[in-house]
């Protein structure tokens, strides 16, 4: 249960941060054609039809995918959010 926590924390981290880098003046010209795709991944329609896949996909890909996304940013917006969050 306290791994669940600690992913859940993660998730909500990585969000808070990708949707910090989306507004950010000197975003990557591809983090918006990435985001609406990961996002669009994790409503596959493939989860209605095949559950369990879609659990395993939404619990391990797409939180995967993501952090993997958000490492490749640049460090200036990862240390702007970072100093953001700490005020």
């Amino acid at each position: 249960m306290i791994r669940l926590l600690r992913l859940w924390r993660l998730v909500a981290s990585d969000l808070r941060l990708l949707w910090f880098a989306l507004r950010h003046r000197h975003r990557p010209i591809w983090l918006w054609p990435v985001a609406v795709v990961l996002g669009l991944y994790a409503l596959d329609p493939v989860n209605f039809a095949l559950p369990f896949a879609g659990v395993v996909d939404d619990l391990v890909l797409v939180p995967l995918l993501l952090h993997l996304v958000l490492r490749l940013l640049p460090t200036e917006i990862r240390l702007g959010f970072a100093l953001r969050s700490r005020n």
